[in-house]
């Protein structure tokens, strides 16, 4: 069914005859005629009753009823469209990886939806293994994560390096010394994230490189953005991304390790060569390139 036909249908109504609704369209008189003719075809039903005046069969009344709904809808999904082409609307599936998405992505999102408030935001929190496989089903349309084994489905963008540091509780001996080497930790319990997470990795290969074997069992917390609750509780000390334990709760403290490594890459996850990006999608990436590094040129 043709909209021209409906709104065609919908002047006549408003106008109360033929002729005044073909110069309203600009249509000659039996144009509209016809194509009064082929939307009761399409329909298989008589819409006007025509003599002296016309009027609406039962049909018709009907037909015009829920009419002026259809239009109405085909108005505003062609505004949306529009909207879509020129970047101002749309949904945006986007993941995102502890700390980054509670210490730096609602921030990023925050100043993107007061200039896209027409774009629907869904986000998605996983591990850099689980981003992954949302990237290649397709259940988002990037991540913001740390680096991940090489696949031939998807391409990383790095963006910065993670700085670690050392959290303490306030009332640990070290809080007042002035200079921390990774050795000095050698008889402290520690507070680790699951063996599966990327800074796990990067902490143990510093450990086993400066310290050798600890001393003390340590403790696991799942969520990295949990462990700082754990120093504080004075269960054990923690190195940990500085965007997950700043600002530092009451009761800790931040301190440098001076030969303390760099933590793994930061970056824009997506599908390799990937011609589906949306304008609001390549918008988003923009802002998170402009937030996380000096030169988003990548």
């Amino acid at each position: 069914m043709e909209i021209r036909l409906i709104k065609t249908f919908q002047t006549i109504v408003k106008l109360g005859n033929f002729q005044r609704a073909a110069e309203a369209l600009q249509y000659s008189q039996p144009t509209i005629t016809i194509q009064i003719k082929k939307l009761e075809e399409e329909l298989g039903m008589k819409l006007f009753e025509r003599g002296k005046t016309i009027t609406l069969t039962s049909a018709g009344r009907l037909f015009h009823e829920r009419a002026d709904m259809l239009l109405r809808e085909y108005d505003e999904l062609n505004s949306s469209l529009a909207d879509f082409i020129q970047g101002d609307a749309g949904v945006v599936r986007v993941g995102a990886s502890e700390p980054s998405a509670s210490n730096r992505l609602p921030g990023i999102l925050s100043a993107y939806t007061q200039k896209k408030p027409k774009v629907q935001i869904k986000v998605k929190v996983g591990t850099t293994k689980e981003l992954m496989q949302m990237v290649i089903d397709d259940e988002i349309d990037l991540a913001l994560c740390n680096q991940p084994e090489p696949h031939i489905e998807l391409e990383f963008h790095g963006l910065m390096k993670e700085q670690f540091s050392l959290l303490l509780p306030a009332q640990h001996p070290f809080a007042e010394r002035a200079e921390i080497r990774m050795k000095d930790l050698r008889n402290e319990k520690f507070l680790f994230t699951p063996g599966t997470c990327s800074f796990r990795i990067r902490i143990e290969e510093m450990i086993t490189k400066k310290i050798g074997k600890l001393r003390h069992n340590s403790i696991e917390v799942a969520s990295i953005s949990a462990l700082k609750y754990y120093v504080q509780a004075q269960l054990g000390i923690a190195l940990s991304p500085v965007v997950a334990i700043s600002p530092p709760l009451p009761g800790t403290i931040i301190k440098q390790v001076i030969d303390l490594a760099e933590g793994p890459e930061l970056g824009i996850l997506i599908k390799r060569n990937s011609t589906t990006l949306s304008q609001i999608n390549k918008e988003l990436i923009a802002d998170i390139k402009q937030a996380l590094t000096p030169d988003p040129e990548w």
